[in-house]
Parts: C-alpha cells; sequence; structure tokens
C-alpha cells in the first residue's frame, strides 16, 4: 500500500512540473509575441464626451503616426468611471505591468499614475490636463523643460476670462455667477481661483458650492440659485461635467442660463461653451507620444500649454431667461458651432488661446 502511494504521489509530481513547464513555455511564446509590438497602458479618469472625444483623438494620433491598435501597437485602455481611489489602483496595475509607455487623459488620471510611477519606470505622457503645475508631479511653471525625465506631456488651462467676458457682452448687467466644484479636483481648484481673479476685477460675485461626487451637484446648484446666482458656470471639473445635465436642469427651473469652458453635445442646452477642442487636445498628445516611441527624449521636450478652440452658441437657451440677456452677431460669427431652431450648423473657425 506504502508503495502504491508513493507511486502515486510521483505521478502527480511529475504531471505537476509537466503543467509548470508547460506553462512557462507558453507564456515565453505570449510573451514573445505579445512584446514583438510596443505596448501602451491608456487611463482616463471618466466616461464623459470630452474625456472620451480626448481619448479618442489619441489613439488617432498615434495611427496618423504608423502607431496603429491591434497591428503596429497595443493599447490597453483603462477607466476609473470618477472614482479616485479605483483610478489609483489601476494606475499601480499598469506601472507594475511594465508597458512600454504610459498615457493618461485627465488631471486625476495624470496625478495617479505619475505618483505610482515615482521610480519612473516607464515613460508617462499626458493630455487633458488644466494646468500640469498644480498637479503637483514635479512640473516647474518658470521652465517648460524643468520637469521629471521620465514625465512630459500637453497642458490646457481653459479660457475663462474669455468665457466670462463673453457672458458679460450677451448680459452687461451680470452680477453674480455661481460655481460648483469639486475641491479634490486640482484642475477644478485652479479654474476656480483663475475665476475668482477675473470677476474681481469685473465686479462679478462668484458664488461657490462644494461638491463631493456627482449625486451631489443638483442640490448644490439648486443652493447656488436660492443665493441670488443671475447664470451658472460649468468650469473644469470633472465630478460636475458628468453632471451636466444638472446643472443645466436648475438653470431651466430658474429661467438663469448656463455657460461652460467645457464643449459637450451642442444642443445640449447650454446657452454657450468656449473652450477647447478636446478632439485636437487628444490628437496632439498622441503625436507626443508617438514621438516618444519613436525615440525622442522626453527629456528634451518643453511641456507647453495648448488651447485649440472650440466655441458653441445655443440661441434656443435663450428661451424664457428672465433678464436681458441677448446674442451679438459678432458672437455668432466668431462661433464654431451654432444652434438654432434648425438644428446645429458647423462652421471652421480657427483660434488658439495664448494665455490663462
Amino acid at each position: 500500500m506504502r508503495f502504491v502511494l508513493k507511486r502515486l504521489l510521483l505521478g502527480f509530481v511529475l504531471i505537476a512540473l509537466a503543467s509548470a513547464s508547460l506553462l512557462l513555455s507558453d507564456l515565453g511564446r505570449r510573451t514573445a509575441v505579445a512584446r514583438s509590438v510596443p505596448h501602451i497602458g491608456l487611463l482616463q479618469h471618466a466616461s464623459t464626451m470630452l474625456l472620451d472625444e480626448g481619448t479618442r483623438g489619441a489613439i488617432d494620433g498615434l495611427a496618423e503616426n504608423g502607431l496603429i491598435d491591434g497591428k503596429t501597437i497595443a493599447i490597453e485602455q483603462f477607466n476609473a468611471q470618477g472614482d479616485i481611489s479605483v483610478g489609483n489602483s489601476i494606475a499601480k496595475q499598469m506601472v507594475n505591468a511594465r508597458y512600454d509607455l504610459l498615457l493618461t487623459m485627465s488631471t486625476l488620471s495624470l496625478q495617479a499614475v505619475a505618483n505610482a510611477n515615482r521610480n519612473g519606470k516607464t515613460v508617462q505622457v499626458f493630455g487633458l490636463v488644466a494646468d500640469p503645475v498644480v498637479a503637483g508631479v514635479g512640473i516647474s511653471r518658470n521652465d517648460p523643460l524643468d520637469h521629471p525625465r521620465n514625465l512630459i506631456g500637453i497642458g490646457s488651462f481653459l479660457p475663462i476670462q474669455d468665457a466670462f467676458h463673453i457672458a458679460r457682452e450677451m448680459f452687461p448687467g451680470l452680477k453674480r455667477v455661481g460655481v460648483a466644484w469639486n475641491p479634490a479636483e486640482a484642475n477644478s481648484r485652479a479654474f476656480v481661483e483663475s475665476a475668482r481673479e477675473v470677476c474681481r476685477a469685473w465686479g462679478i460675485e462668484l458664488l461657490e458650492a462644494n461638491v463631493e461626487n456627482s449625486s451631489s451637484v443638483l442640490e448644490a446648484e439648486d443652493s447656488l440659485v436660492s443665493r441670488g446666482a443671475e447664470a451658472l458656470w460649468i468650469g473644469g471639473d470633472v465630478t460636475v461635467s458628468v453632471a451636466a445635465d444638472s446643472v443645466i436642469l436648475v438653470g431651466r427651473r430658474a429661467h438663469i442660463p448656463v455657460f461652460s469652458i467645457t464643449p459637450g453635445k451642442p444642443d445640449r442646452g447650454t446657452l454657450f461653451d468656449y473652450g477647447a477642442d478636446f478632439y485636437q487636445i487628444g490628437k496632439e498628445t498622441g503625436d507626443l507620444a508617438a514621438r516618444i516611441l519613436h525615440g525622442a527624449d522626453p527629456a528634451q521636450i518643453p511641456v507647453l500649454n495648448e488651447v485649440p478652440i472650440h466655441f458653441v452658441v445655443n440661441t434656443t437657451a435663450m428661451k424664457g431667461l428672465k433678464q436681458g440677456w441677448r446674442i451679438p452677431d459678432d458672437i455668432l460669427r466668431r462661433a464654431n458651432v451654432v444652434v438654432d431652431q434648425a438644428g446645429v450648423h458647423e462652421k471652421t473657425v480657427v483660434a488658439h488661446a495664448k494665455v490663462k
């Protein structure tokens, strides 16, 4: 009996060794195949129209440089679905996976991956970031070349001053604007701080309400209306952008307009959106990633601010407003997209914001 047990045990050991050998052999073959093309890990913080457009642009930018997903490159996409803790967890997994390049779309994704990648294992390229300096990842405001050797990307500080100027053109008597924002987002904090300066200079009171998640946006916007907001502004806050429909609903019920610096669906109900073409920023980010994969040294590339302007005016949002808002003809001429009763009309207007 003891002899039979020994024979059985030996048989199990041999089977296990054979299985392990086959597994390692297969892993080696799969690794060889997998690494026959560069691998990119791509993280975006949430599913919003703008982040989706930026991500699509980045993939198209890579493709235009000969790096086509599934053919000459392999891109694995991750989405934190708006959860910061989930994003941090994904970032750690991405860094440990040892991709050839890490690509991040949004400020929160930049921070998550940069913090997980502090030892510089992998080059990280970022896009759709308002102000890389305030992200706290080692990027200097004074010298565009002063950044971690393995970290490079494009800043896109959205044109707040221009947006408020347009609001004043439409309603010269504008005195109070409400904004809800999430203090956990460094990009949102930078936008609000800039808006405070603009409003202070023009004698506008900026009414603020903090939110922790998208489900609290509706209540926050209602509170701003109760405090006398004459318009609601959607800044570059991902938490609020996810709940943009709630902001527009509150504005419609209060008969006041909503304007933003984050253009979404043209006929969603905002009076105007003066911001960036996120798809184009994504393409420029993809171009930059392609340069790195083709051998460029990220340490020799400056971090620049690029804001290809996208301007949407929705004339149908004027209906029912309780104050004297109007849309001057000059504004309609400057818009990339105009929405009226006949539909959505697009035209080519090329512009870039040069300063914050």
